[in-house]
């Protein structure tokens, strides 16, 4: 079995633009299961409002940071893990620039990289460059975002693929791929989370295929 951990915040948990939660079947961690098929694991680590690694006084336990040791811990051994945040580092209050959120990433990078896999080797990380958000987000019910965090979302994907390949991770920006709804200019609808599941099938499967040719050289 091939396991993989997503860990994430509203969009890995699924929060749907038109209210509620998407049925696992919608959300693109159980898509991404139905496209891999029954020799991948795939686990839905995702919580709205998760940060890399900033505390939210409003909204507390949110510290990715915080967090993974504990998934990375319960899931092991883990053969990759799927680090998808920094939409929610972009609120006023963290006053976070791309490089500073960019920064959050790799922590998390490193943590993976230092906690035991129960003895199995490191696990292949995923970084996840995150959708844009849409203007009119101020306006949008959703505490701490104003339009600053628009012209943010653009700056991420650059500083988070020096990440990935200074760190040797696999990299995907999800703004080319997926895009949040008009309803809530945060969230993605059920087509762009199959539009998101089926461009992360494909990197996997394409890792693993190199990663297998290359074991046996």
């Amino acid at each position: 079995m091939i396991n993989v951990l997503c860990f994430g915040d509203s969009n890995t948990n699924g929060s749907n633009p038109a209210g509620g939660r998407h049925a696992r079947d919608v959300r693109w961690p159980g898509r991404l299961q139905r496209l891999l098929g029954d020799d991948w694991y795939v686990i839905e680590e995702g919580l709205g409002g998760r940060t890399t690694v900033f505390d939210n006084p409003i909204e507390p336990h949110r510290n990715g940071l915080a967090a993974l040791p504990g998934a990375l811990i319960t899931h092991r051994p883990l053969d990759y893990v799927i680090l998808s945040l920094g939409t929610n580092d972009m609120k006023t209050m963290f006053q976070a620039d791309a490089r500073v959120i960019a920064a959050g990433i790799d922590m998390l990078v490193h943590e993976v990289k230092i906690t035991d896999n129960r003895g199995a080797p490191t696990p292949r990380i995923v970084i996840v460059s995150p959708i844009y958000i849409k203007p009119g987000i101020s306006t949008s019910g959703y505490i701490g975002f104003d339009e600053r965090a628009v012209e943010l979302s653009h700056r991420l994907a650059g500083e988070y693929r020096q990440v990935a390949e200074r760190e040797g991770c696999l990299f995907l920006d999800a703004a080319q791929i997926a895009e949040a709804s008009d309803l809530d200019k945060l969230h993605m609808d059920g087509e762009n989370h199959a539009r998101f599941a089926t461009a992360m099938a494909d990197l996997l499967r394409k890792d693993r295929t190199t990663g297998s040719r290359d074991a046996r050289r």
